[in-house]
């Protein structure tokens, strides 16, 4: 099993979450972060710290996020891991919370 990020992260991207991971298998896009699942080793640290409570374990996602397991290792191949907590974007606040932002991830 691994943990997921899923769609809350877009438009806000905390990287609180990379700070306590002991392995770096956060991967960095524009505006989301996602868990290269061959990376995770199922510490469950990253998952309190979010702020936007966009992580969880791979079995305990939310109704309608299943989408993001495979976007999670898809998109971990493609981006750069990222080790250093940086700013969130600077609306983060704004559209944390809110639903339906999968058509607004930038690759």
């Amino acid at each position: 099993m691994t943990f997921v990020v899923t769609e809350n992260c877009i438009k806000c991207k905390f990287t609180d979450c990379v700070d306590v991971c002991p392995v770096d298998c956060f991967h960095e896009g524009p505006n989301f972060l996602v868990i290269d699942p061959d990376e995770c080793i199922d510490c469950t640290l990253c998952e309190p710290e979010c702020p936007a409570n966009a992580i969880f374990a791979e079995d305990e996602l939310p109704e309608g996020q299943d989408v993001f397991i495979a976007l999670n290792a898809e998109l971990a191949k493609l981006w750069p891991v990222i080790t250093d907590v940086q700013s969130a974007l600077p609306d983060a606040d704004e559209w944390n919370g809110k639903e339906g932002k999968l058509n607004l991830l930038e690759r």
